[in-house]
């Protein structure tokens, strides 16, 4: 699978390496390229966790629950993603009480 792109079981267990072959340091991937290619484009500023937030807003734009957002970005609990991101969740609450209110309601119907 990483035939091409790797010269060594080294470089295939790092998946990403450095041009010297070496491990790819956060570092150096940071003031190397992230940051001038974010600059490049009128970023200047962004980093690496912007896109992790983003990435959270994202998918909570889209649907996704506190499981599939923890999931995501790797935490060890839901707890720990509520906490950083409880306020992306806040519409939630309106939805949920709407989706009661309209259950209530067609129950009273029958």
């Amino acid at each position: 699978m990483t035939d091409g792109f790797c010269s060594s079981e080294t470089d295939q267990a790092l998946g990403s390496t450095a041009p010297n072959g070496g491990p790819l340091r956060n570092t150096n991937f940071r003031s190397r390229g992230f940051t001038p290619a974010a600059a490049s484009v009128g970023l200047a500023g962004l980093t690496p966790h912007d896109l992790r937030h983003t990435a959270a807003s994202l998918a909570v734009a889209a649907g996704a629950n506190v499981k599939a957002v923890q999931r995501m970005l790797g935490h060890t609990s839901a707890s720990m993603t509520l906490d950083v991101y409880a306020g992306l969740f806040g519409d939630d609450l309106d939805a949920v009480a709407n989706r009661l209110d309209e259950a209530a309601g067609a129950r009273d119907k029958d």
